[in-house]
């Protein structure tokens, strides 16, 4: 892919189920064009949005907008149960 950036992600919990050949925390390294966002890769990763609850951006919660950079460490995660 010409113009790519590198990003990792980590997929948690219940978001597993969509990613099969995925081993609980481990990273997946994903190409991405420059200039991609949170939401482009969610989609890239074939995941349903509204199973997204948060994303974290290098240790930092992140709006679903938030342009990737090079080398981000990305973490997805559903809503959480519990109490």
């Amino acid at each position: 892919m010409e113009n790519a950036m590198h990003v990792r992600v980590r997929i948690f919990a219940t978001l597993l189920r969509h990613v099969p050949d995925l081993r609980p925390g481990t990273f997946l390294d994903m190409d991405l064009p420059q200039g991609a966002t949170i939401l482009d890769l969610i989609q890239r990763l074939h995941l349903p949005v509204e199973e997204v609850k948060v994303a974290f951006v290098n240790g930092r919660s992140r709006p679903f907008d938030w342009p990737l950079q090079e080398g981000d460490e990305v973490g997805l995660f559903p809503a959480i149960a519990g109490g």
